[in-house]
């Protein structure tokens, strides 16, 4: 494993235990809010626009680390029939529409960061948070995915193209 890729795979788990840690926080938020709501008669203030702020990033957190590990799901009822340079097209087709729908989503994503930077966007309730830190996430995890695929992508198009007996 190059250098590259370990600091790589590093970082996108601790981007994956921050993520974790979201989680965690969401589920302590949510169970005061309803504790609050149901035996105190006042819900937690910012609860609900917390939880929300914090899926975004456990959702494109994890997704540049499952890349890293392989570990997307995949139908396999052909693939595990075929040999590896079949596998590897397979891979590389998938990979390929992988890399246009989050590069479009990516694109989008910078658009959304702008614009609610621009405008100061903030969520609706008690507690205004601002939206642009979570647009900035989503944009984050969604070019770490899209680095990865990258690296996928040249790994799985030299598999194509290369004989197997002359492969290190």
């Amino acid at each position: 494993m190059t250098a590259a890729k370990s600091a790589f795979e590093k970082l996108t788990l601790t981007i994956l235990l921050i993520g974790g840690f979201g989680t965690f926080v969401s589920m302590l938020l949510g169970t005061a809010d309803v504790i609050g709501t149901q035996f105190l008669g006042t819900p937690l203030p910012g609860a609900l626009e917390l939880t929300e702020s914090t899926i975004v990033l456990v959702v494109f957190g994890g997704l540049a680390y499952a890349q890293t590990r392989g570990s997307h799901i995949r139908v396999e009822l052909l693939y595990t029939h075929m040999g590896p340079r079949v596998q590897a097209g397979f891979d590389v087709f998938g990979q390929v529409l992988a890399l246009v729908f989050f590069g479009l989503l990516a694109w989008q994503a910078w658009g959304e960061l702008m614009f609610s930077w621009r405008i100061s966007e903030a969520t609706f309730g008690i507690v205004r948070l601002p939206l642009w830190p979570t647009r900035a996430i989503l944009l984050a995890g969604a070019t770490l995915l899209l680095e990865q695929l990258v690296l996928d992508l040249r790994v799985s198009l030299r598999a194509v193209w290369q004989p197997a007996e002359s492969r290190p």
